[in-house]
């Protein structure tokens, strides 16, 4: 079984690298393309109200990268000020930044997602507290809501964009074995959009090319894209390299391929 990483590029080979330093065979094939937004301008001014905030909220490592790309010379994150963190994969680039101060879920979570976030945050108090989500140029708005019902001042900073990538040749003959041999690749998906690309990227083949393929989702609606796009075995489990190696170790136990 040899496994299909689709996230992002730069977080994609971070992720080979982990499983391949665990026995896996693993393959990044990026399925997004993280661009920066197309105007920085609310970016900058993003940074410049960080004084004013109660809490800023990040959905995504990519939200934080930007995020802090296009941080202005001179400024810096105010040590007091929190951040928020939607799994384990936003507060380790959190802390690579030197943020000091995150609510995030727990490390033992069955899901990480803003439902789960919310259950951390919906004890304090919110009212007339300012906080600013950074994400990219659309997203859910689910976890702004009950802020605002709870009485916050909810702002929101595209920090990046999500683009369809172009594919490489290395990535090109990847996609191909992938399609020729469905049953013998893993395919790791983080993102409902990163299936909605493979789709493009794949000719628009029907359904049934995928009914023997087999793809492991971080978050029930991502399992959901995927079965709808006609993936035949699809799994959930916590967006963690652990994770994913404990669902590898229990196919083997199983006898699975």
């Amino acid at each position: 079984m040899r496994v299909i990483v689709t996230r992002p590029a730069a977080q994609a080979q971070t992720w080979v690298a982990a499983l391949t330093s665990a026995g896996v065979q693993a393959q990044a094939l990026p399925l997004i393309d993280i661009r920066p937004a197309q105007d920085l301008a609310p970016v900058h001014q993003a940074w410049l109200d960080l004084p004013a905030q109660g809490l800023v909220i990040f959905v995504s490592a990519n939200a934080v990268e930007a995020f802090f790309a296009a941080r202005p010379a001179a400024v810096a994150w105010p040590p007091a000020l929190a951040a928020a963190s939607t799994g384990p994969g936003t507060s380790a680039a959190l802390r690579a930044q030197g943020v000091a101060l995150i609510e995030e879920p727990p490390a033992d979570a069955a899901l990480f997602d803003s439902e789960v976030l919310w259950q951390q945050l919906a004890t304090q108090p919110w009212q007339g507290r300012r906080v600013c989500v950074v994400r990219g140029e659309d997203g859910r708005d689910w976890l702004a809501e009950q802020l605002r019902d709870a009485g916050a001042q909810v702002s929101f900073v595209a920090a990046y964009r999500r683009v369809l990538p172009q594919l490489d040749a290395a990535a090109q003959r990847l996609l191909e074995q992938a399609r020729e041999h469905t049953a013998s690749f893993l395919w790791l998906f983080s993102s409902s959009q990163a299936v909605a690309h493979l789709t493009r990227l794949a000719g628009f083949a029907p359904r049934s090319a995928w009914a023997h393929a087999q793809a492991l989702g971080s978050h029930p609606r991502i399992v959901q894209a995927a079965r709808e796009a006609g993936f035949g075995h699809v799994d959930c489990a916590p967006p963690t390299v652990a994770a994913v190696l404990q669902h590898l170790r229990k196919r083997a136990g199983a006898g699975q391929p």
